[in-house]
């Protein structure tokens, strides 16, 4: 009896330990969803709730600047990266998981070491490089990055993942004559969805919210990522932040949306990666 009823405090203390902290990481959305329905008498005032909500402010901070335009361009080159990322990430994962070439390891660990370089430390190399391609001001430097491996996060998470598979399916595969190719497409890719749809959320969230990227390679606004746009509508119609906070909430709507969709897919990937099996 007592250490049922020890087992429930513990419980107990857990729940209210994760109930906590949800509320205080959903502090700050509060706080947009809150300012985003105030005049701009309220915000003055600084009260945390308003009296009257202003529903009024999403249509107007959505009419000040073409944000429509900039969520097609944002879509555009998400998804794009999405795709770049999840083929070449996979097929190089596959490379290193479960083909057996010389110097395999070695050139893993490699990669490895890539993820301790700032970005930063490649930016310049890679301007320039661009600039003389004649890609600035396109989606070119913003997008072909993801169809040279994914990034080495994505490689290793992924080959984390095809290491659990069992050798005897493919070894099963390659004696009924079926190729590399056709092993990797037609039985390591299908199951392997859930880390397939982690990296694509991983790529989702990390285009979608770039800002760095297209700060540096897009002059033309009409080019402009909702990044870009937000930063734009802040310096036009200045620090209205009912207005500001507004715009904030619908361009993250998206990446709510996927993630609440695809939550399942996203623990299940993330879990299983760390069994080896």
């Amino acid at each position: 009896m007592k250490k049922k009823t020890k087992t429930m405090l513990i419980k107990t203390l857990v729940y209210v330990l994760l109930v906590s902290l949800g509320v205080i990481f959903f502090l700050p959305f509060l706080w947009m969803i809150m300012t985003s329905l105030k005049s701009n008498a309220e915000i003055i005032k600084q009260n945390f709730f308003p009296k009257e909500l202003v529903f009024s402010n999403y249509p107007k901070a959505l009419t000040i600047m073409p944000f429509l335009r900039y969520t097609m361009n944002t879509v555009f080159i998400t998804v794009m990266n999405m795709i770049g990322t999840v083929i070449s990430a996979s097929l190089v994962a596959y490379a290193f998981a479960k083909l057996r070439w010389k110097g395999r390891d070695v050139w893993f660990v490699i990669m490895l070491a890539t993820m301790m370089l700032p970005s930063q430390v490649t930016q310049i190399p890679l301007f320039v490089l661009y600039k003389r391609l004649g890609w600035l001001n396109t989606y070119l430097p913003l997008i072909v990055g993801s169809y040279f491996g994914g990034g080495a996060f994505n490689i290793f998470l992924l080959r984390q993942f095809f290491s659990t598979l069992p050798n005897e399916l493919s070894e099963a595969a390659r004696v009924d004559g079926c190729s590399e190719m056709g092993i990797f497409t037609h039985i390591v890719l299908p199951l392997c969805k859930p880390a397939l749809a982690t990296i694509a959320i991983f790529s989702f969230m990390g285009s979608w919210n770039d800002f760095f990227g297209p700060l540096i390679y897009l002059t033309d606004p009409k080019y402009y990522t909702i990044a870009l746009g937000l930063r734009a509508f802040r310096g036009y119609s200045g620090v209205q932040w009912n207005l500001l906070m507004a715009a904030s909430i619908v361009t993250a709507i998206p990446t709510l949306v996927l993630f609440f969709c695809f939550q399942n897919y996203f623990v299940k990937g993330i879990t299983l990666t760390g069994v080896k099996g």
